[in-house]
């Protein structure tokens, strides 16, 4: 079998064989956000990825092996921000280690985890690696290597951005120096921000962490060869060292996290109690229902894909159809995202919008089930003109009403109003008759209804975004409203407000119509008539032999496409 094929057949396996090693994380991130906010980065960008050069002779072993192993660190990760673990015996024995840099959070701290487990594996075939993240490290082997502090891979990465002046080379080296000596007598940790002389407001940051499994001698040891390395990136304003038993790094950006006071938050025990509740309760759905019900997310049932995610159509063992949503997610927005749906949705009933059945807690990533809806969603009607033919002026009325009675139920509710910030076609699901229904609820916010507005992120979609939301940022349910006047045109002429390959300049909402010249007999369709109470007028100058006047071709121009 080819190297690819070994890799494909080791995350398949990877999938059926993991039980709650992500999600569980990702529950216990979402809970512990909810009840005490952590600001950090979880610094889950990759910065080397080695894998060993000897392959791995016996699959059937070393896989269940690996992912044991992960599994038992992932419960250590959640609580100390570092693990250690050995699974098996003999030559199938798999060692594994990570750990997370001293300056960021336990929440943080398990996001770059999850980020380093899901990149490890591309190592398979080869029967082990180790992978530096800007804000942790992770390692698996088949034999102990937790007492290395230097090995052939050893190495300094150097940023080439800028080049710096003597001084900062100067105050580089002092804290660089200073890092290397202060971690071994500090648990291994050691942060420094230096001040550049007469530079205005430059300064030098500086962290250095020893592996938790190395003593005061050996982190010292580590980290003098470790200073050596990385002082040799000078002059250029960035350096790391990726050590067997440590990590280094300078630069002239402030990438530290803010200190924290104390150690690490274990996490309270009402967040755990929320997650075991959530993970037990009847909206989780088995990772190998739901894989099984979508054949393996086969691309065949693909039905679209956006930027939260990709939805698949399943079928159930009861013969339910389903569409599940598959989210991957790398850090903590994406993880609030996907909370944010799930808390927001599960909350609402209406016939206008899309039904929530339940989510995914057991699995190597993230899954929303939803009520399926046969005609999928409306942008591939309305911007199709073959398609478009199916929907008559009827339809796109009901349609547009029935969003705006979605909208009503989410902007009108007496206990809390919540704003979708993502109203487009896209959003819009159809059932079989044609029916709207609002979905997608990641960007969506909530609040009480005695505010007039929220301050927040601004979200949305080019095209759709109300100017003085893109302006200022303050969010009401006017955001919305426009979106839905965007949408409405839409519907009603045929056409996209933005492509991609264009400017905001270009909105439909700002551009002109080029009407048709009037012509005899008149162009307007039948449907257009009776909705507007023309039909049955034979005054009407419509209903006559005479040519419509411009007036009448500007409002009647339109035809369902």
């Amino acid at each position: 079998m080819t190297q690819v094929g070994n890799q494909q057949e080791f995350i398949r396996e990877m999938k059926k064989t993991i039980i709650c090693v992500v999600c569980p994380m990702f529950v216990f991130i979402l809970l512990s956000v909810q009840l005490e906010t952590v600001q950090g980065d979880a610094r889950t960008q990759t910065v080397e990825l080695k894998c060993d050069s000897q392959r791995e002779h016996n699959t059937t072993r070393f896989v269940p092996n690996f992912v044991a192993t992960m599994e038992n660190i992932s419960d250590q990760m959640r609580t100390k921000g570092y693990g250690q673990a050995v699974v098996g015996t003999g030559p199938d024995r798999n060692y594994g280690f990570a750990q997370c840099y001293g300056d960021l959070s336990l929440l943080d701290c398990v996001l770059c985890y999850a980020e380093a487990r899901t990149n490890l594996p591309r190592c398979f075939p080869f029967n082990g690696g180790r992978i530096y993240l800007d804000g942790c490290f992770m390692r698996a082997e088949n034999y102990s290597f937790f007492g290395e502090i230097s090995g052939a891979e050893d190495k300094a990465v150097c940023g080439n951005a800028s080049r710096k002046n003597h001084i900062f080379r100067e105050t580089a080296r002092r804290a660089v120096l200073d890092a290397a000596m202060t971690a071994p007598g500090n648990g291994g940790f050691a942060r420094a921000a230096l001040p550049v002389q007469r530079s205005g407001n430059e300064s030098v940051y500086v962290l250095a962490n020893c592996w938790e499994v190395l003593n005061a001698s050996s982190c010292k040891a580590c980290l003098e060869k470790a200073s050596s390395l990385v002082m040799g990136c000078l002059p250029w304003s960035e350096g790391r060292a990726l050590k067997a038993g440590c990590f280094m790094r300078y630069s002239d950006m402030n990438f530290l996290n803010a200190e924290q006071s104390g150690k690490r938050s274990k996490g309270s025990n009402e967040s755990k109690k929320m997650a075991k509740s959530l993970y037990n309760s009847s909206l989780n759905f088995k990772y190998s229902t739901l894989e099984k019900a979508t054949g393996s997310f086969d691309e065949a049932n693909k039905l679209g894909q956006g930027g939260f995610g990709t939805v698949y159509k399943g079928v159930l063992a009861d013969g339910r159809e389903v569409a599940v949503k598959r989210l991957f997610f790398n850090n903590r927005h994406r993880a609030l995202d996907f909370f944010n749906e799930v808390n927001i949705i599960s909350s609402l009933e209406h016939k206008n919008l899309v039904r929530l059945l339940g989510c995914c807690c057991s699995g190597p990533e993230s899954l929303l089930v939803y009520e399926f809806l046969p005609n999928k969603s409306l942008d591939r009607f309305i911007f199709d003109p073959d398609k478009g033919k199916a929907l008559n002026w009827y339809q796109r009325i009901e349609i547009i009403i029935g969003t705006a009675e979605g909208l009503i139920h989410l902007h009108e509710n007496p206990e809390i109003r919540i704003i979708h910030r993502d109203i487009k076609a896209s959003n819009i699901l159809l059932d079989s008759k044609f029916r709207a229904k609002i979905a997608d609820f990641g960007l969506a916010r909530s609040f009480q209804g005695d505010k007039s507005h929220i301050s927040t992120a601004i979200a949305g979609t080019l095209g759709y975004m109300a100017p003085e939301y893109l302006a200022h940022g303050q969010l009401t349910e006017k955001a919305d409203v426009y979106s839905f006047g965007v949408l409405l045109i839409e519907i009603v002429t045929g056409r996209q407000s933005r492509s991609k390959n264009t400017d905001y300049a270009d909105s439909l909402v700002i551009s002109e119509e080029q009407l048709p010249s009037p012509s005899n007999p008149p162009f307007i369709d039948e449907k257009t008539m009776e909705l507007n109470g023309m039909h049955e007028d034979p005054s009407h100058p419509l209903n006559t032999d005479s040519s419509p006047s411009n007036a009448t071709a500007s409002y009647s121009s339109f035809y369902p496409r």
